[in-house]
């Protein structure tokens, strides 16, 4: 069966900062490559209103249809979409094209500049599932990071929302987004811990859990080593929730392997004074997802340091793709994924992770055998094929549902 799918998004590549972007494409590909006709919706004006432009044009796909949202005054309609949790500038564009388009699917995403709650009810007659990529549902600043230094462990909302120089949304604290939630069939988590995290701060539904997919090729890269000594691996954002602090003191000595860094944030200024003097210690900037391969593949290891509660870890899978093992910290889904792979160690304090780094350097090929285990393990849960298939069953579930509601009231 053919289904109409529309997928609802804030940030779509080329417009987009993270995983949950390109975590929206490949699923909407997968699903266009089973035979399902997707149009994908996304907001252009929330990128540019963060970045002051467009990003470079990308080749357009051809199996998948791309609304783009885009108005003449980004940072006012970002603005006010964030504060009235409602579509403002973009309502007429939408309610025409959910009056045109007859969806049987919709895909709710990253929802918070697109429409907010406002736009749970969008898709007429359609099955509405939300696709939790953030914990948006219960925190205002998306991430359970309280007061932009820790992870959130009960609520602090308004002091917390206000330290990310945020205002706060007055909506949140009238009900609106509960009301808004009764408008949506089904809730997707993108781990245990994530669903676990939202019933521990009040979410009232039940959640599917769906991992993440991500390719895993045939064949690892078998090039040349893009750094010359032997080294660990780090790629994300250089912002304060992933922890790179810690890296950089990990590697605070003389002897031992290099530390190469891939990522820009806010903290990439900061890092890098904090790296002064420590020659082990290599930046190499934001990497195309392609150009990334080369160096998972060679380091010893990848160090995914996050400080914070993450909905899943897609650099986990990213370095198990390579055959390359983990050094996680053991906080939120990253014990659950080592776990499931064997792909790796985790670790609490820089101590730990110094050991971790250590007992890698002496054993590489131990570390290897690691790393393998966890890619044989990936390849047979986290492929994006694999978790497609999950939300197609999640669709037909709910269709099949709602079928035999209206036969029922018939």
């Amino acid at each position: 069966m053919s289904l109409r799918i529309a997928s609802l998004t804030t940030f779509y590549p080329p417009y987009n900062f993270g995983g949950d972007g390109i975590d929206v494409q490949r699923t909407a590909r997968m699903l266009a490559g089973l035979g399902h006709r997707v149009t994908v919706i996304h907001d252009t004006d929330a990128y540019r209103s963060l970045t002051g432009g467009d990003p470079p044009e990308v080749a357009p796909d051809p199996a998948v249809e791309i609304l783009r949202l885009r108005s003449t005054s980004p940072r006012l309609g970002t603005l006010l979409t964030h504060q009235l949790g409602r579509p403002t500038l973009h309502r007429h564009t939408l309610a025409a094209l959910d009056r045109e388009r007859a969806f049987d699917v919709v895909l709710f995403n990253n929802m918070s500049l697109v429409g907010g709650p406002g736009l749970l009810g969008f898709g007429r007659d359609a099955v509405r599932l939300y696709i939790a990529h953030e914990h948006w549902l219960v925190c205002e600043s998306h991430v359970l990071w309280r007061h932009n230094r820790e992870a959130c462990t009960g609520r602090e909302c308004v002091r917390c929302v206000l330290a990310h120089r945020r205002p706060p949304q007055a909506w949140r604290y009238t009900g609106a987004l509960t009301r808004a939630l009764g408008q949506v069939d089904a809730f997707v988590a993108r781990s245990v811990f994530s669903r676990d995290a939202h019933a521990r701060f009040g979410f009232p539904r039940p959640m599917d859990v769906v991992p993440y997919g991500v390719p895993m090729p045939d064949v690892v890269y078998d090039g040349p080593s893009p750094h010359p000594r032997p080294y660990c691996f780090f790629a994300g954002r250089l912002e304060p929730i992933k922890g790179v602090e810690d890296l950089i003191d990990a590697f605070d000595g003389g002897d031992g392997p290099d530390l190469v860094i891939a990522g820009e944030g806010t903290s990439g200024a900061a890092l890098r004074a904090r790296a002064q003097g420590r020659p082990r210690i290599h930046f190499v900037g934001r990497l195309p997802f392609d150009a990334l391969a080369p160096y998972y593949r060679h380091a010893l290891a990848s160090l995914v340091p996050s400080r914070g509660f993450e909905t899943f870890g897609m650099v986990v899978l990213e370095a198990l793709a390579q055959g390359t093992p983990v050094i996680a910290r053991r906080i939120g889904p990253l014990p659950e994924i080592l776990e499931t792979t064997g792909g790796g160690r985790t670790f609490d304090t820089i101590d730990d992770l110094r050991r971790e780094i250590t007992a890698c350097a002496a054993d590489p090929a131990a570390a290897r055998r690691r790393g393998e285990e966890g890619r044989r393990a990936a390849r047979e849960r986290y492929t994006p094929a694999q978790v497609t298939a999950q939300f197609v069953a999640i669709m037909e579930r709910e269709l099949a549902r709602r079928r035999s509601g209206a036969v029922a009231a018939g």
